[in-house]
């Protein structure tokens, strides 16, 4: 398992440096460490968050949108007619929910499509693990600044350190 500083300095080292999104119990390691650095701004919806990281981004930053994998319905809309149109990056920071049906009744259709929902919008994606996250991190970074559209990195349970163990 990840510890979420080693998670967040990672991004950070890639050259991240503005970070929104909304919150979802996978990611609430990593948003506690963010909100620790003091570099989380809250977004109240994810397509709200991926407006804001297109505003950051037009700021000349390397903007994060946290968000489980709902909110990418959530953000659809946002994302195909302002990221992947106009070449606004940003990192997708995406809790797999209902991965492998295992989860609350809410998360198992998403969880169950998800992957193939990126395909569709075109958005490239990657499941982190501890083994490979090197070269998950490496991966995003070099797709962000050479495709300039958004790209998606997918969490699941237990990869990294949430608040309660």
């Amino acid at each position: 398992m990840m510890d979420s500083d080693v998670f967040v300095q990672s991004l950070q080292d890639l050259g991240v440096d503005f970070f929104t999104g909304v919150p979802d119990s996978i990611l609430g390691g990593i948003i506690a460490e963010l909100m620790n650095r003091r570099l989380y701004t809250p977004a109240v919806r994810e397509d709200e968050a991926v407006g804001m990281a297109a505003g950051a981004y037009m700021a000349g930053k390397m903007p994060v949108v946290l968000m489980q994998n709902s909110g990418l319905g959530t953000s659809l809309n946002t994302l195909i007619s302002l990221n992947m149109i106009y070449r606004q990056p940003c990192i997708l920071i995406v809790s797999w929910r209902g991965q492998g049906g295992k989860d609350a009744p809410e998360h198992l259709v998403m969880g169950e499509v998800m992957p193939q929902f990126l395909d569709t919008m075109k958005i490239p994606h990657r499941t982190l693990t501890e083994k490979t996250a090197t070269d998950d991190f490496r991966w995003i970074a070099e797709i962000y600044k050479k495709q300039q559209i958004p790209v998606a990195l997918l969490i699941t349970k237990g990869v990294v350190k949430g608040l309660h163990p």
